[in-house]
């Protein structure tokens, strides 16, 4: 769990880093609107992510033709912007999962200590 208590490291940087590969997976099933996406990402466990970092990788997203938007109607409030995947979207996520894992494998290749071994 990613939790912003922790010193040792600033985590921010690394959410900011894996943001889109985030919130294009929260919208890889459905599709959400800014908040939910934000709810979706905390209760994976991103819980320091900031919603105005969610909202505005949402609108970039959108902007390079990864995200589709469309208005719904709510009865709690003002009308809702739903986003959902296109093929762009869906094409780029594959890509990115592909070098999140080859990534991850590199850097536990350099943090392995001699114990590990």
């Amino acid at each position: 769990m990613v939790n912003s208590n922790d010193e040792s490291l600033d985590r921010s940087q690394l959410v900011k880093g894996v943001l889109d590969l985030a919130v294009l997976s929260a919208l890889s099933q459905e599709d959400g609107y800014g908040y939910d996406v934000v709810r979706r990402l905390r209760s994976a466990g991103l819980v320091d992510v900031a919603e105005a970092s969610v909202y505005g990788t949402l609108r970039r997203l959108f902007a390079t033709g990864m995200l589709t938007s469309y208005v719904v109607a709510s009865d709690e409030g003002p009308h809702r912007k739903y986003y959902g995947m296109t093929p762009v979207g869906r094409d780029s996520i594959a890509a990115q999962r592909d070098q999140w894992v080859a990534f991850c494998e590199v850097i536990n290749t350099i943090i392995k200590t001699k114990e590990d071994n």
